[in-house]
């Protein structure tokens, strides 16, 4: 019997399931909301907290105990195996990750040989079986792909960055076979919560026309795309420090969404998106900066093929 994990199934498929982790179970968000709360005090008010690592780090850059995480991660494995033979499914091998790095190079997990040190990739791709991706964030927009023609599985991560440069499209060229792709999108920050300079929606609108990553409408001019993915930032906002006018927020999720859509894949989500940001249960690198804490967890999205 292993121990329980702040694990959910988003979806189950014959062959396929899709969990989400989080920082927190429902049993252990008393302290985590207590620092949400602080969010609320004035900015003058914050004090250096101590880094929030919470019940289930997965990120092994964050300066958490290495020990731990990898503790963390063989937790997670044996979980997910719980859970498929709970299901009468076979259970998987391992676990892939990649080293992060907001670009938009892709792992072929079957054609690169296995290393020590993980690729430097923002998505991932497979066909086997017996094996999970697996996709940290802690406020970016994970994906998950799956095409059930060809068993093919992708996962993505898609910072604003990742959005401009094209990681989503360039990830579903990978499928090479014809068939309808199913995909996706786990714990990541909301409109509400994500407050930029106008500078990122312009790099953002920028990329998507390079890359020809939304439909043509949507990217005609700056005053479609606002009105599709930007709203003006309220100077009152609690994640507003200054009252400059330059201030928008923008609706990643919902950019992200329509990138799929734009490339001919399903959006399978049966439920809302939860926000990172606003929920306590999940790690928020933006939240952490506003509580001044010197780091924060990861959490994943991960897409098991058994």
């Amino acid at each position: 019997m292993t121990d329980k994990l702040p694990l959910t199934v988003l979806a189950q498929l014959d062959d396929v399931t899709v969990f989400q982790t989080a920082a927190y179970q429902m049993a252990g968000l008393e302290q985590a909301d207590i620092k949400h709360r602080e969010l609320e005090k004035p900015q003058q008010m914050l004090q250096t907290e101590q880094a929030s690592y919470g019940e289930l780090n997965l990120g092994l850059h964050v300066d958490d105990n290495p020990t731990q995480v990898l503790d963390n991660r063989m937790r997670l494995l044996a979980t997910i195996n719980h859970h498929l033979r709970t299901q009468q499914r076979a259970p998987i091998s391992r676990l892939c990750w990649v080293n992060q790095v907001h670009g938009k190079q892709i792992h072929d997990v079957d054609a690169d040989p296995l290393s020590m040190r993980p690729a430097d990739a923002d998505a991932m791709v497979s066909q086997q079986d017996g094996l999970g991706l697996a996709i940290m964030t802690a406020d970016c927009v994970p994906i998950v792909l799956y095409q059930p023609a060809s068993g093919q599985i992708a996962a993505i991560h898609a910072g604003w960055q990742g959005l401009a440069c094209g990681i989503i499209s360039t990830t579903i060229k990978r499928f090479t076979e014809s068939g309808e792709i199913k995909a996706w999108i786990g714990v990541c920050i909301s409109q509400e919560n994500y407050e930029v300079d106008k500078q990122v929606r312009d790099k953002l609108l920028a990329g998507c026309i390079e890359y020809q990553s939304l439909l043509a409408q949507d990217m005609s001019n700056t005053d479609r795309f606002d009105q599709l993915y930007a709203v003006d930032s309220d100077v009152h906002s609690s994640t507003n420090t200054d009252s400059h006018t330059d201030k928008i927020k923008l609706d990643l999720p919902k950019l992200a969404a329509d990138q799929l859509s734009a490339a001919g894949v399903i959006l399978a989500n049966e439920t809302s998106i939860n926000c990172s940001y606003s929920d306590p249960r999940y790690y928020s690198y933006r939240r952490q900066t506003h509580l001044q804490q010197p780091a924060t967890g990861r959490m994943a999205l991960i897409i098991v093929r058994a």
